[in-house]
Order: C-alpha cells, then structure tokens, then sequence
C-alpha cells in the first residue's frame, strides 16, 4: 500500500523546523564538529560514523520512516532570515491509545547557544504536538547538572517530576537523569526542583 510522504513545516518567530534533507549534510557535519566539546558531555557517546555521510543518510532515513509511522517527529531549526542551521529537535517514542505521550531531545550549536532559540524551538514543537498530534504529555529528561537544559524546560513549561537513576548512557557512563513534563491543560503551577 502506497502511503503518502507526510510533509512537517512548524513556523516559530525566528525559525522554521523541518525534516532533514540529504543536502543538510555538510552544514549539519560542520556545526556538529565546531560544537563537539558543548555538546558531547550531554550526549550519548558518538558512533564511529556519526560525522559520516553514511552516518547522516541513515539519520534522515530514519527522519522519513519515522515521521510517516507517525513515531516521531525529527526536525532541524533553520533560521528564516538566512536558511543557517541551528540545532535540531526530535519528539519522540510518540505512544498511542491511553498514553497520548512522547519524549522530547534537543540540541543547540555552540554559536546559537543562550540565545532563545531552543526557547522558541520547544514552544512551537509542543503546540504542535498538543494541537495538530492531539497528545496530551510531553516529556523531557536531562543531567541533573545541565542547569540551561533545566532552565528552558521550565521556561516553556515543563514541570519537575523527579529522578530516573541511570536513565541515559552518556560520555560513555549510565547517568541518573531529571524527569520533566508538560501536559496540556497544565493546572499544576510551579514545582519545587530538587
């Protein structure tokens, strides 16, 4: 059965978020590479091929299957004025049925670092998912000591739910992680962060 190629655009003020494509390549290669030591410490640990094209094709293969299964939403944040690419956004382990729920990861480039961006970014991809998926909690889980990762979750509303123990590999070790969500229609009101 043939199914239709499902195309997602989201406009946020500064930026538009979209699939990758196969010719984001060398800027998506070239930001990655310039913002290793921001990002690694955060990350799971890079594979060998991560900066390959082999490595990137797959990314955006897995893009396209995912989006059309309706599992995940990957996208890239391009800035309208100048089409520069800033980082991507992923929503993923998009469940059905009773959960209505997905799992947001993030990533900013060095340079666009502290500068509203993945503000902007997370704002738009929620309304999304609440509006157009129709899902009612998204969540987001971050090293305890990330303090900006834990500051735009809460800035766009995510609230603190507490700790997942070793939660994520990342550099290479199992890492205890802080759990957030936002859910739509959220009565809740600031948490306190432990």
């Amino acid at each position: 059965m043939f199914r239709r190629r499902r195309n997602i655009r989201i406009e946020s003020e500064r930026m538009t978020l979209r699939p990758p494509h196969h010719s984001d390549f060398r800027a998506w290669t070239a930001l990655r590479r310039h913002s290793a030591e921001f990002l690694t410490p955060w990350e799971p640990t890079w594979s060998k091929d991560h900066l390959t094209r082999k490595g990137f094709s797959n990314r955006v293969y897995w893009s396209q299957r995912s989006i059309n299964a309706g599992s995940a939403v990957p996208v890239f944040l391009e800035r309208r004025e100048d089409g520069v690419l800033l980082g991507a956004i992923t929503l993923d382990n998009i469940r059905r049925g009773p959960a209505q729920a997905g799992t947001l990861g993030y990533w900013i480039g060095k340079p666009y670092a502290r500068l509203g961006y993945m503000s902007e970014a997370i704002a738009a991809l929620v309304h999304y998912a609440f509006t157009t998926l129709d899902l009612s909690r998204i969540e987001a889980a971050c090293l305890p000591e990330n303090t900006p990762s834990r500051g735009v979750l809460e800035k766009a509303g995510f609230k603190y739910e507490g700790v997942a123990q070793s939660y994520l590999q990342i550099d290479g070790r199992w890492r205890n992680h802080v759990l957030y969500a936002n859910l739509r229609g959220d009565r809740r009101g600031k948490t306190t962060v432990g």
